[in-house]
C-alpha cells in the first residue's frame, strides 16, 4: 500500500491524499481547491498530479472548497464513484460547490472583459455550474463512528472533528493479504471549546495517520468573550467614527459563529441599534443547512434551542440577495457591519466591499480567521500600505483589524487532545498535512516530546510506501 500527498503538503489549502492499494484500488481523501497562492493559483488547480479516472473511491472529510472544490473538475475528467461523507457535509457541499463554480463563471467573464481590451488570451474557468451540478449524485451520505465496508478490502468510519457543521476525521481501514492496516486521516480539527459545535470525538488505534497542522505552534488566547471583541470594533467603527465593519467571513462556520456571538449580545442587551448587513446568498442558505442539522451543535446551544427557536437571528440583521442590493450598499452613507464571504477576501462580494470602502479611514476592515499569506486577507494582516484588487491598486487608509482567537482550527493543545486517545508507540507513522511548513517544523517537535517517533513532513506529489 502506498499513499501520495497531491494537496495541502507544506500548505494550508488545495487537501488531496492518495491511496493505492496493492491490487491498485484507489482511495482519494478529499479533493481540495488551491486558494490565495498568489499567480501559482491557476497552475496549481490544473494538475492533479494523478489520473482522475484511476480512483477508485473518494472519502470527503467537510464541505470547504480547499477540501471540496476541485471535485466536480474530478468528475467532469473521469471520476464516477460515490464520494463518502457525513449527511451535512453533503447538503453543505452541495451549495458550495454550486456557489463556487458561479464565482469561477463571473469572475471569468470580469477578466476576459479586461483581457479582450488588451488583446490578451480569453480564459476559462475550472468548472462550469453544469459540471458542479453533475457531482452531487455522487455525494453519499454516511453516519458517523459506524465502519461502513465499501468492498471486500475496504472499510470507511467517520467521527466528529469540531470544525464546521458535518466535518468528520477519515478512517480508512484496509485488508491486504489477511492484514489490516488502519490509516486516519484529521481532515480539520476544531476547538474543544467551540461555541457552537461538539468537540472532536475520539477513535480508534491507528497505524498511520495524516493530520492537519495549520495552528502546530500557536495557542489561541481568548482575550474576551467573541461578543465582547466584536461589540467593540462595531463601537469604535461605526459608533464613534460613523463607519462600516466589513468583516470577511466564510460562509460555513465563521459566519455562523459572529451571528451567533451577536445573538449572544442582543440577548444580553449590549448590541448598538445598527443594521447589519449579511451580503451573500450562500451564507443565508448555509445558516439554513446549519439549522436543519442540530445532531452537531453542543449541549449549549441545544439548550439555547430550547427557549430561542433561532440562535443565528436578531433584530437588524438583514441578509442580502441580489447583486443589485449589495451594490447599493456601496451607496449608503449611514454606519453599518457588512459580513460578506469569502473569509481570505479572495473571491465574492467582499471584494468589490473592501475596494470601494478600503480608503475611507472611517471604515474598518476585521479579519476573524486564518489567511493565506498571499491572499487579499493576508496582506491586510500583514499591514500593506497599498493592495491591488481586480488589477487596481488601492491605497489602504481603513483601519484593519484581527480576531485571532475566532478560528475554527484548534491550536497545538487542541491538536494534542486529538492525539490524546492513540499510543505513540503504535503509530507507525505521522504525516504532518494541510500546514505552513516552518509551523510544521515545530509541530514535528513538539510532538516528538509527546513520544511520536516518526513523523514526516511531505512534499507536494510525494509518494511513500506503508509497510
Amino acid at each position: 500500500m502506498k499513499i501520495a500527498f497531491h494537496g495541502a503538503a507544506r500548505t494550508v489549502t488545495g487537501s488531496k491524499h492518495l491511496i493505492t492499494l496493492k491490487n491498485g484500488k484507489k482511495v482519494l481523501l478529499d479533493c481540495g481547491m488551491y486558494q490565495g497562492m498568489g499567480r501559482e493559483t491557476d497552475s496549481l488547480n490544473l494538475d492533479f498530479g494523478f489520473e482522475p479516472s484511476e480512483v477508485t473511491y473518494m472519502c470527503l472529510s467537510h464541505a470547504h472548497i480547499d477540501h471540496t472544490g476541485l471535485i466536480p473538475r474530478l468528475s467532469k475528467l473521469g471520476y464516477k464513484g460515490k464520494i463518502f461523507c457525513t449527511a451535512a457535509t453533503r447538503d453543505l457541499a452541495e451549495i458550495l460547490l454550486l456557489d463556487s463554480a458561479e464565482i469561477q463563471e463571473d469572475d471569468v467573464k470580469y477578466v476576459n472583459k479586461r483581457h479582450s481590451r488588451e488583446g490578451k488570451p480569453l480564459v476559462e474557468p475550472l468548472y462550469k455550474i453544469e459540471d458542479a451540478k453533475a457531482c452531487i449524485d455522487q455525494l453519499t451520505p454516511t453516519e458517523m463512528n459506524t465502519w461502513v465496508k465499501i468492498d471486500e478490502d475496504i472499510e470507511v468510519m467517520f467521527t466528529e472533528a469540531g470544525h464546521i457543521i458535518g466535518a468528520a476525521c477519515v478512517h480508512v481501514r484496509v485488508t491486504e493479504n489477511g492484514k489490516t492496516t488502519q490509516v486516519s486521516f484529521s481532515g480539520d480539527v476544531g476547538r474543544y471549546r467551540d461555541q457552537i459545535l461538539k468537540s472532536p470525538d475520539v477513535f480508534p488505534q491507528a497505524d498511520y495517520i495524516l493530520m492537519e497542522s495549520t495552528y502546530g505552534t500557536t495557542l489561541h488566547e481568548d482575550i474576551m468573550p467573541i461578543d465582547n471583541q466584536i461589540l467593540d470594533y462595531i463601537h469604535k467603527t461605526c459608533i464613534e467614527k460613523k463607519g462600516k465593519l466589513i468583516i470577511p467571513a466564510f460562509s460555513v462556520g465563521r459566519t455562523q459563529e459572529i451571528l451567533y456571538a451577536l445573538n449572544v449580545a442582543q440577548g444580553k442587551g449590549t448590541l448598538p441599534k445598527i443594521d447589519i448587513f449579511v451580503d451573500s446568498p450562500l451564507s443565508m442558505e448555509a445558516t439554513m443547512v446549519t439549522k436543519a442539522h442540530p445532531e452537531c451543535f453542543n449541549r449549549t446551544v441545544s439548550k439555547i434551542l430550547e427557549t430561542d427557536s433561532d440562535p443565528f437571528g436578531f433584530p437588524g440583521l438583514h441578509y442580502i440577495r441580489s447583486v443589485d442590493e449589495s451594490k447599493q450598499l456601496n451607496f449608503r452613507k449611514e454606519p453599518c457591519v457588512i459580513i460578506s464571504a469569502s473569509g481570505m477576501a479572495e473571491a465574492g462580494r467582499v471584494k468589490h466591499h473592501i475596494a470601494n470602502n478600503i480608503e475611507n479611514s472611517r471604515n474598518t476592515i476585521l479579519i476573524v480567521g486564518y489567511c493565506e499569506p498571499e491572499s487579499l486577507g493576508g496582506r491586510l494582516m500583514r499591514g500593506a500600505e497599498e493592495v491591488s484588487i481586480f488589477g487596481t491598486k488601492f491605497p489602504v487608509k481603513a483601519d484593519v483589524g484581527v480576531i485571532r482567537s475566532m478560528s475554527a482550527h484548534g491550536d497545538y493543545e487542541d491538536l494534542s487532545q486529538w492525539l490524546a486517545c492513540q499510543d505513540p508507540q503504535l503509530v507507525k507513522r505521522l504525516f504532518l498535512v494541510h500546514g505552513e511548513y516552518e509551523v510544521q517544523i515545530g509541530f514535528r517537535s513538539w510532538l516528538l516530546k509527546k513520544g511520536f517517533k516518526d513523523i514526516e513532513i511531505p512534499s507536494r506529489h510525494y509518494e511513500i510506501g506503508l509497510e
